[in-house]
């Protein structure tokens, strides 16, 4: 089952080469652009005089059908075809989906969805040389599809609980070449709530802070300091924390917490008190919350997060 993972991953960082071979200073920040002037395959693109960032749709949450998989309009967004001979060689947007919820409205694994998924796999696929499924998907960890998917995406952890059977296979999954990226948690008793439920994977191991200097914080795009991205609620309130969350205990600073398997590789990455997903997902409810967050942060982080999962 890893096989499938490392393939897949190792597949992608050649197929992106022609791209990612130029020099740091030269792929710092590529450019934005709007979708109805991206060339849709694949290739960074000139930057036009303006970016007009994408408009909402305010789909968040999705529907669903009879059997609860969650159904997309896919007409709202931009779309693109991929070669048909490699459907199963181009890279998937996976999110984790899990039963249980937290007592924020947030707390929830289908939050900021599809919303989020559909717009970073399309920055993928306009600004690197990946090929991307423009459909993303979403996987339980009882799924057979799971060992398909190099990357996993998590929210909403407060209401996470891991059966033995789901953290053996998490564990599983992590250990054959898996990368699980998680977001929007905040204060430090949601902090411990999943560094509790991570122990479960890996009693024998602890989450490390990653420092500003760790490549995936510079490796295509190179980020002046740690990360931080409210909520555009959290924003249009004047916060840059979601106070909403619970007591700060005085820590309110973002920390980016991974996890380590025993050659060294990274196998979580867990983004603390930070909600990077909202940069995707609402990236064209407010201009300037756009240039703050999402241009600025939430793709760049993403972006690097993922090649990184997918190269190491």
């Amino acid at each position: 089952m890893g096989i499938s993972i490392r393939a897949a991953a190792a597949f992608l960082f050649v197929a992106g080469l022609t791209w990612f071979s130029a020099s740091i200073d030269e792929r710092s920040r590529p450019p934005l652009e709007s979708p109805d002037s991206a060339a849709n395959n694949g290739q960074v693109a000139s930057p036009p005089p303006a970016f007009p960032q994408q408009g909402g749709r305010g789909q968040r949450g999705g529907r669903y059908g009879r059997s609860g998989t969650p159904v997309i309009d896919r007409t709202q967004y931009p779309q693109w075809q991929n070669d048909p001979n490699f459907q199963r060689d181009v890279f998937t947007f996976a999110r984790l989906q899990y039963d249980g919820s937290g007592n924020t409205p947030d707390a929830r694994w289908n939050n900021d969805f599809p919303d989020a998924d559909l717009n970073l796999s399309f920055r993928l696929q306009q600004l690197t040389s990946l090929h991307v499924n423009p459909d993303g998907a979403v996987v339980r960890l009882d799924d057979p599809k799971l060992f398909e998917y190099p990357f996993l995406f998590m929210i909403g952890v407060t209401g996470l609980n891991l059966s033995e059977m789901e953290a053996r296979t998490l564990r599983e999954y992590l250990l054959s070449g898996g990368f699980l990226m998680v977001d929007d948690f905040w204060t430090p008793a949601e902090w411990r709530h999943i560094r509790d439920e991570m122990k479960k994977v890996f009693p024998e191991s602890e989450a490390k802070e990653l420092p500003p200097e760790h490549p995936i914080f510079h490796l295509i795009y190179d980020l002046k300091g740690v990360p931080r991205v409210p909520s555009i609620r959290a924003w249009q309130q004047g916060h840059t924390f979601e106070y909403w969350h619970g007591d700060t205990e005085g820590d309110e600073a973002p920390h980016f917490m991974a996890y380590f398997d025993g050659q060294g590789r990274m196998v979580a990455l867990l983004c603390h008190n930070n909600d990077i997903c909202d940069g995707w997902e609402r990236e064209g409810e407010n201009h300037e919350y756009f240039k703050l967050f999402s241009e600025k942060w939430s793709y760049p982080l993403g972006i690097n997060i993922i090649v990184y999962a997918l190269t190491h």
